[in-house]
């Protein structure tokens, strides 16, 4: 009995000590256990088909296509905007090449603060509202994450993060919260155009039967599954990591090394992902030369876990900041990614008839903690501030966009779909409300109006609408409101909300209309976090800090 007695204690003192080391416990063991039950191969086969032997009459063929985007890259992340993102010197020739011989848009806004619904937006050429793509997908071990690591902070932080888990056992898996099948993307439109069509990279928008990449428009997928870069222990890779952070551990806990081809079992890249990607696209490219293609390159980079390769990280380890040095790596790999393809492009008389489309999906984020990467604007990735939508946008296309254009008017995520199918002279979809525009011809001079009277950004309670320059902020939970006058306050210092109620009154009707057209979200929010406008995430509230509460 006395042995029952201890043993029983052991096991409760046991129990007791797991339970307060939960998170820590939990982000050790969720890898370990993924790789039990589903291991990933170290091999995979990835087998891209061949176009014609021979090339097509090129007075009569459609321009080849290639949209790439890149993931949570702050405004500042160019040198083309400011001469020199990180500490001053990192440069991006590639990149800047686009813009510099094509047309830099100053402008350029993304259709959501968030990855998921701006992806959306990009496809459909709608915003995702009109379909429920209103929040997110994320995998539900990471709100179970955020509220252990609430629950066992030692110290409360000053502003609370609302968990909404009624009904959250009952919630679908991430690979299951996915764009409706029945809307239709760029990559449908192409097909119906003869061209062939291929995905690279991060898709976001669901892994199930409908809106796989797959049944979405594109002839073949290889899609990212895992998050990281390289194994985390892998001699080659450089990495930073938050333990701190709940975004940065969930990244890290659920991250896996590994990609999927056209829906196959999970299988390891075998290099740094950047380059792994890049890799693929210049196959991609190489074997459909002679046919007219669309290739969507979704870059990972730079979106967290920060891992570079140690030979990029050792070109920036002078700035005596690791994260930095870490960051700076990785666009640098972003960067020499778009000087291959366009190199490839070029070495196969491709580049007069390609269309070139460089973006990111949101501004950077304030969670790794780096002060400039948006900078000059405020705020950051999750609100809707300008240095969380406000995004690099360039393009490029030799024959049909005269170099060194340059264009002020804001453009949207939205219009990407229509610049693409008006440069394949596609036919798009007549029975269903769409939101962006062609805009070739306003970069060519042949329209002078702005392309967008008016544009919205909606993800719950948190909303924003632009109207002509003005632009007013919604804060649901904590009712504030912030209205900018853009053409003369670009930087949104000041606050006119109480000095031109008229104007407020005119922009929330606008908001209001434009909200009882959007449909109901797909899935609900799960929690409403607090997002620090102008300090990171690694430093702390005081009263009199401006905020928002970002809904998902």
């Amino acid at each position: 009995m006395k042995k029952l007695i201890i043993g029983i204690i052991v096991i409760g003192c046991m129990s007791f000590i797991a339970w307060q080391n939960r998170v820590s416990l939990l982000m050790f063991g969720i890898p370990i256990l993924y790789n039990i039950v589903d291991p990933v191969a170290e091999e995979g086969e990835v087998n891209w088909p061949e176009g014609p032997k021979e090339a097509s009459d090129p007075s009569k063929r459609p321009p080849n296509i290639i949209l790439i985007l890149a993931d949570d890259m702050g405004f500042n992340d160019l040198s083309l905007y400011n001469g020199g993102a990180g500490d001053g010197s990192l440069m991006t020739p590639n990149i800047d090449a686009l813009g510099l011989e094509g047309v830099i848009f100053d402008n350029g806004y993304a259709a959501n603060a968030v990855c998921a619904p701006s992806r959306a937006s990009i496809l459909t050429g709608r915003y995702s509202t009109r379909f429920g793509f209103e929040f997110t997908p994320f995998p539900k071990i990471g709100a179970t994450i955020f509220q252990w690591m609430q629950d066992t902070a030692e110290e409360k932080p000053k502003l609370e993060t609302f968990m909404h888990l009624d009904g959250f056992d009952e919630r679908p898996e991430v690979t299951d919260l996915g764009m409706p099948s029945e809307q239709i993307t760029i990559a449908e439109v192409l097909r119906d155009q003869g061209y062939y069509s291929a995905h690279i990279g991060k898709w976001h928008l669901g892994q199930l039967e409908g809106s796989h990449p797959n049944d979405q428009g594109f002839d073949d997928s290889l899609s990212m599954i895992g998050t990281l870069y390289l194994p985390e222990d892998h001699p080659d890779v450089v990495n930073s990591r938050n333990l701190n952070d709940p975004i940065d551990n969930m990244v890290w806990t659920v991250g896996r090394y590994s990609a999927s081809f056209n829906g196959s079992d999970d299988f390891e890249p075998d290099e740094y992902l950047t380059d792994y990607y890049t890799k693929n696209a210049i196959e991609v490219i190489e074997k459909n030369k002679n046919r007219p293609f669309f290739l969507y390159l979704g870059h990972w980079a730079i979106h967290n876990p920060l891992q570079s390769l140690k030979s990029d990280y050792d070109l920036h380890s002078h700035s005596g900041n690791h994260t930095l040095s870490v960051y700076s790596g990785m666009i640098e790999a972003l960067d020499r990614s778009v000087g291959k393809i366009v190199k490839t492009l070029e070495e196969n008389g491709l580049s007069d008839n390609t269309l070139i489309i460089f973006t990111s999906d949101n501004g950077g984020a304030g969670y790794i903690e780096l002060p400039d990467i948006n900078k000059p604007y405020r705020g950051w990735k999750l609100t809707h501030f300008e240095g969380g939508m406000h995004v690099p946008f360039l393009a490029k296309w030799p024959s049909q966009i005269k170099k060194g254009t340059r264009y002020s008017n804001p453009i949207h995520h939205t219009d990407i779909f229509h610049t693409i199918a008006a440069a394949a002279k596609a036919k798009v979809p007549d029975d269903r409300k769409l939101d962006g525009v062609d805009l070739l011809p306003f970069v060519r001079g042949e329209n002078k109006n702005p392309p967008h009277k008016t544009l919205f950004w909606r993800e719950g309670d948190h909303q924003t609408v632009l109207h002509e320059g003005w632009k007013l902020i919604k804060s649901g939970r904590i009712n504030k409101r912030w209205l900018f006058n853009l053409n003369k306050d670009p930087l949104e210092r000041i606050n006119l909300v109480e000095e031109n109620k008229d104007i407020v009154s005119e922009l929330e009707n606008l908001l209001a209309r434009h909200n009882q057209e959007q449909v109901e979200p797909l899935w609900p929010s799960i929690w409403e976090s607090p997002q620090l406008i102008d300090k990171h995430g690694g430093q702390e509230y005081e009263e009199g800090d401006e905020y928002i509460y970002w809904p998902n």
